[in-house]
């Protein structure tokens, strides 16, 4: 089906703005701000109207969904709704946009920590790059009865980027809790309070042998087998 040209004034900015993406862009390629106002001299909200296209299921991310991206960047990842169609206009209010409380509410009850990786905001990555940026995601989290509740979580800009399609099989984890001992239900709880996890002696000494050459991590066997008394199979 051929598209309506982005340039018939007959359509309204934001229309004209998604025939442009499809038109001139591409899903999948990179465009600039700069590029976007060229294109739309006259339209003073252009950018505006633009971002308006994610209430139709649009994705276009900027940098603090894709830290590959400049800053003045934005990359228009899927279309949405074919909204220069008849009936096809109507917004996703589902996903509406929180406001700034309510992202700050949800980022205080995480402690202000990415809960993915746990990184918190401003930190540098371990292999360098740019600092952390901390934002509110979408999880979709399974219950034990089937349904699929959309539930917010801070993530920090990496986690965001390969954690969109993630769901969370919360039935699934309360099977498993209800199967463990009381001894690991209590240390779990433990680890629950405190909100960290500290790796013990025997966990400690298992990931050090873990990272030894071949011949040491034999001879490391050894020590071990010999302070047992006996070899394990």
């Amino acid at each position: 089906m051929t598209l309506p040209s982005w340039q018939d004034e007959k359509y309204g900015s934001k229309v004209r703005a998604a025939l442009w993406l499809m038109s001139e862009v591409g899903e999948g390629n990179v465009f600039t701000k700069t590029q976007l106002r060229e294109a739309f001299p006259d339209v003073a909200q252009i950018d505006r109207r633009t971002r308006d296209l994610r209430d139709h299921g649009w994705q276009i991310d900027t940098r603090r969904e894709d830290p590959s991206l400049k800053l003045e960047e934005q990359r228009f990842v899927k279309k949405g709704a074919e909204i220069w169609l008849p009936g096809q206009a109507k917004t996703q209010k589902s996903k509406a946009s929180l406001t700034a409380a309510q992202r700050t509410k949800i980022m205080a009850a995480d402690g202000f920590l990415c809960r993915s990786c746990g990184i918190g905001a401003g930190e540098a990555y371990h292999d360098g790059g740019q600092d952390s940026q901390l934002d509110v995601a979408r999880r979709k989290v399974v219950l034990e009865d089937g349904s699929t509740p959309v539930q917010f979580v801070t993530e920090c800009n990496r986690c965001r980027v390969g954690g969109r399609e993630r769901e969370v099989p919360l039935g699934e984890l309360f099977g498993q809790v209800k199967a463990l001992s009381p001894l690991e239900r209590k240390v779990l709880a433990s680890w629950i309070k405190a909100d960290a996890r500290k790796p013990s002696a025997l966990e400690r000494l298992w990931g050090v042998y873990r990272t030894l050459p071949e011949e040491s991590r034999e001879a490391f066997r050894q020590a071990v087998v010999s302070e047992d008394g006996h070899e394990h199979e």
